[in-house]
């Protein structure tokens, strides 16, 4: 057992390296040149603030792991020489809370601030919005925890009298009779009335009821950004195969396309032009930020648009290679979306089998990450980790395709060598955020896979007996709603995914 728990910390140490190390090259490829060698304290951000999320992610499966190196132990105290998963869950969402409500907005209010002022200025303006926050949090956190900061357990009081073992010929212990002895000695646990149910109060935790809390928070934004993204992750590739590019087009239909492509760029440049004198002369009202969110919208269309025009008329001496690149592009999108589709209805209908009906009519998946681990040990720890991660990517496109149609959600893309820093830490919060949320879910989910955990105790006892806070989970109230956006998600891709983009008209600002 011991050689056990040195390799469980060995992988824990190689795995947090290889973390730091891919979420260092997401952000180098990522990166917009206008911020390179520069922009300093944001990277930083992102990679801690990536590598947070991705550990916490890990840390289940770890969990499950730590869990198995001393349940076959012969002695009672195995246990308390294992890794402290419970503190370790703690102090990573502690930090997860710390990043997602104070550091990312401090690091994306002062790269977002007037670039005409001074560093200090910049600085000051920033920590004043944050040191708001963290008064106006500090305030709302504890005066709930004051008031409702409560774990309500409900309990049965069970009392049995005694009598002697018979003799092992006459034991007789099956379930028609749970109990040693005849009817008369039948345990209490066996026949106890529904009046022995009673309520145990106890205070939580303050660290528990914190995360508890930005539970809440990101299970709100899980389940919108979740429940959409589990449809429209493998049906957007799905569909954007259907939507490929047939052939390539013509020289005068190029030319004709990149006309009018060239209008419009033009036309947004100028309103652009126009918003940037309005934020100079200090009017930045409800309609400004309207028209920006518009412009932003516009601009990625038509970014997407002139990619589409390059794939339909590939130029230069590699231009049949790059024909024949775009093609397999698709082809890989397609296998992609296939794969996708397959482990989104995966997750659907073991939502519905295993958390919505009552008896679980199956374990589902819970039986096949173990069978996994019957095959080889980390097998099913990998599949379940996949799992979770599905979650997140998830949540990130589906806030991609809502951000696109709902004007109060600020659209933030990620683009591979153009994504600026501002992009990069709103989806490091909402993944931080969301990591949370993805985490509850899953050891709710993969309950009988993740039992007597330290996740389990976390999010399976005491957050879902937490006073207010309960009744969300008694009902499921989330994963019910994650259902019915993914269905009618699939409806919206079903009746409008596979139809041509038309042509957009002449772009207006609002008045």
């Amino acid at each position: 057992m011991g050689d056990f728990n040195l390799a469980l910390v060995i992988v824990a140490i190689v795995a947090c390296v290889v973390v730091f190390l891919f979420n260092v090259y997401l952000l180098v490829n990522f990166q917009h040149p206008d911020d390179a060698n520069q922009a300093y304290f944001p990277k930083f951000v992102v990679v801690l603030g990536l590598s947070v999320a991705a550990l916490s992610i890990l840390m289940l499966p770890a969990d499950v792991a730590n869990r198995q190196a001393c349940q076959h132990a012969i002695y009672n105290g195995a246990c308390n020489l294992t890794l402290p998963m419970k503190d370790l869950w703690l102090a990573i969402y502690i930090l997860d809370a710390l990043l997602v409500f104070f550091v990312i907005p401090f690091a994306m209010f002062y790269y977002e601030g007037d670039q005409d002022k001074s560093v200090g200025k910049r600085i000051k303006s920033a920590l004043m919005w944050v040191v708001t926050t963290a008064i106006v949090c500090g305030l709302v956190l504890g005066i709930l925890y004051g008031l409702v900061g409560k774990v309500d357990f409900t309990v049965r009081h069970l009392s049995t009298g005694t009598t002697n073992f018979p003799s092992s010929s006459t034991w007789d212990f099956s379930s028609s009779q749970p109990c040693i002895g005849s009817g008369t000695h039948q345990c209490s646990a066996y026949s106890a009335s529904a009046s022995s149910e009673t309520t145990w109060t106890m205070r939580a935790t303050f660290p528990e009821y914190v995360v508890a809390l930005a539970t809440i928070v990101g299970s709100v934004l899980f389940t919108i950004f979740g429940g959409v993204g589990i449809a429209c992750l493998p049906l957007g590739l799905i569909f954007s195969f259907i939507r490929r590019p047939k052939a390539v087009i013509t020289r005068s239909q190029y030319i004709k396309e990149a006309t009018e492509l060239g209008k419009k760029a033009r036309e947004l440049k100028k309103a652009a032009d126009a918003l940037h004198q309005e934020e100079r002369s200090g009017s930045k009202g409800r309609k400004w930020r309207k028209n920006v969110k518009a412009v932003e919208k516009e601009v990625l269309l038509l970014e997407e648009d002139m990619k589409a025009l390059e794939e339909m008329y590939p130029q230069g001496e590699k231009a049949e290679t790059a024909w024949a690149m775009t093609v397999l592009g698709y082809l890989a999108k397609l296998v992609l979306g296939v794969l996708g589709l397959i482990v989104s209805v995966a997750w659907v209908a073991h939502i519905v089998i295993y958390l919505l009906v009552s008896p679980p009519l199956s374990p589902f998946l819970n039986e096949v990450f173990i069978k996994l681990d019957d095959i080889w040990g980390l097998l099913g720890t990998t599949a379940f980790a996949f799992f979770c991660f599905y979650l997140l990517l998830a949540v990130i496109a589906g806030a991609m395709m809502l951000g696109l149609r709902l004007v109060f959600i600020t659209i933030h893309p990620m683009k591979w060598g153009a994504t600026l820093m501002n992009s990069f830490l709103f989806n490091v919060g909402l993944i931080l955020l969301c990591s949370i949320s993805v985490i509850q879910f899953c050891a709710t989910a993969f309950a009988y896979y993740a039992q007597a955990t330290a996740a389990q105790e976390i999010f399976g006892h005491t957050l879902q007996s937490l006073r207010g806070i309960k009744y969300l989970y008694k009902y499921n109230v989330f994963q019910i709603a994650f259902i019915v956006l993914a269905g009618l998600t699939f409806v919206y891709y079903a009746a409008f995914g596979w139809r041509r983009k038309k042509p957009r008209g002449r772009f207006q600002l609002s008045t």
